[in-house]
């Protein structure tokens, strides 16, 4: 693990997770990155895509097609013809795409799947529940996972290097059988993984500057929580596709990051604005007790939730 050294005084990694929506523009991101990686701060980027992936089916005259699951959260249904397209725009387009960026901005950058060397893996859900015309219902054929293990040796050893990971689904699922498929796994949750497992700091950018108490309402925006009661505000006032950023934020604390924050990408210098305090900052204090997360209100265990995008992954 690459953690913060209290003693030396070192600042710890920082995870962070750009969106893959049209409304984010990752320029600032790569600016940021690319300054804080030539100072010294170790950084992984995370990012999603499902804007493209839509636009991939969609070539392949495929319909994408979209889920609930039982506790309210929307997520990509992944058959066998949408993992293919999956993967052709995740590993095979933006990830190269996006690493080319950042080494063009002089950032070292590797790019790698989630199958790449384990780095992220778990069992496979081929069955999810799912809740259609306001029934249960059991939906087979799915290729989606959730995230059990980070191969942070991996990354460490790229950190350690110089490097700096680009990273993006899918994750190395399970099958139980000792069968390993490339199955689609939800990227803000991905970048949580990986936040905890490097005890880094998270920065989960999006096209709004942090949760508001109002969703509509801009000048709402909850600024911190560092107690039970204000995540519960914070997780109270998380709509839509925030809940899933809040829900990734309060995994990434119970994992070991010390703080998430969630804030806009579309700023100037969004990262370095982030960690100085732009956003909504969640701290580790605010899970109560010894730091142990119980989950989370929203938290849905596998229930159609580790989808890639929610609704289309706004942000």
């Amino acid at each position: 693990m690459t953690g913060n050294d209290s003693e030396s005084g070192t600042e710890p990694p920082v995870v962070v997770k750009v969106g893959g929506a049209k409304a984010v523009d990752p320029a600032g991101a790569v600016g940021d990155v690319a300054h804080l990686a030539a100072n010294g701060r170790a950084v992984v980027v995370v990012h999603g895509g499902s804007t493209v992936v839509d636009e991939t089916l969609g070539r392949l005259g495929i319909e994408p097609e979209y889920v609930e699951s039982a506790s309210g959260v929307t997520g990509r249904f992944t058959d066998a013809e949408t993992m293919e397209a999956f993967s052709m725009a995740m590993a095979g387009k933006l990830n190269t795409e996006l690493t080319a960026r950042f080494r063009s901005a002089g950032v070292d950058a590797v790019g790698l799947s989630g199958v790449d060397g384990g780095l992220l893996a778990g069992p496979r859900k081929s069955a999810v529940r799912v809740v259609e015309d306001g029934k249960r219902k059991i939906r087979r054929g799915d290729h989606s996972g959730r995230i059990e293990s980070v191969n942070a040796d991996l990354l460490a050893g790229l950190l350690a290097d110089g490097y700096t990971p680009v990273v993006s689904p899918p994750m190395a699922g399970d099958e139980g059988d000792g069968e390993v498929t490339a199955v689609n796994a939800d990227a803000d949750r991905a970048a949580a993984a990986v936040a905890g497992a490097l005890d880094a700091d998270l920065v989960l950018l999006t096209d709004v500057s942090g949760v508001y108490a109002d969703p509509d309402d801009p000048e709402t925006r909850i600024d911190a929580a560092a107690t039970p009661d204000e995540l519960a505000a914070v997780e109270d006032a998380a709509e839509g596709f925030m809940g899933k950023k809040v829900m990734a934020a309060r995994e990434a604390l119970s994992g070991g990051s010390d703080r998430a924050v969630i804030a806009d990408a579309n700023v100037r210098d969004p990262v370095v604005a982030a960690l100085g305090g732009e956003g909504t900052t969640i701290e580790r204090s605010a899970l109560g007790g010894d730091g142990a997360a119980d989950g989370g209100a929203k938290e849905a265990d596998g229930d159609g939730a580790d989808a890639e995008a929610e609704g289309g992954e706004t942000v």
